[in-house]
């Protein structure tokens, strides 16, 4: 006997586990990118506050952005696929997957909404930077 749905349910967890591995392959690299967006940020508010005001290190597996006594931390997650971004006893997971068209999407689980690159480095550098403002 032939159970079409079996099939169909084995070839859809061969296609979600072919997605995890090339996401999973392509998180460093998404870190490195995502680096050299935060470092264009980094270098405007150092261009408006001074070069000694923010330091960001790019790390094997994180990113790690301090300004005075406050720090937040992006770390790989690979049991997430994505990212978590951690920012003293906070921790947010961020799930970056990839679009049909090669490129990285970002949601963000807590709120089960998708981030635009702009929000995403809002989330991160935000309180880092700006502490005593509102959100």
């Amino acid at each position: 006997m032939s159970f079409e749905w079996l099939h169909q349910r084995i070839q859809e967890e061969k296609d979600r586990r072919h997605r995890e591995k090339m996401t999973l392959e392509r998180l460093p690299q998404a870190l490195e990118d995502l680096h050299g967006v935060l470092r264009e940020g980094v270098e405007a508010y150092r261009e408006a506050f001074g070069d000694e005001t923010v330091e960001m290190v790019l790390l094997p597996s994180r990113i790690r952005i301090r300004s005075g006594s406050t720090a937040v931390e992006v770390t790989l997650a690979g049991d997430i696929p994505g990212f978590r971004i951690e920012r003293g006893d906070q921790n947010h997971p961020i799930e970056v997957g990839l679009l049909p068209s090669n490129k990285l999407f970002y949601r963000d689980l807590e709120r089960d909404v998708y981030l635009s690159l702009d929000d995403l480095t809002r989330k991160i550098m935000d309180r880092v930077l700006f502490p005593k403002l509102p959100e």
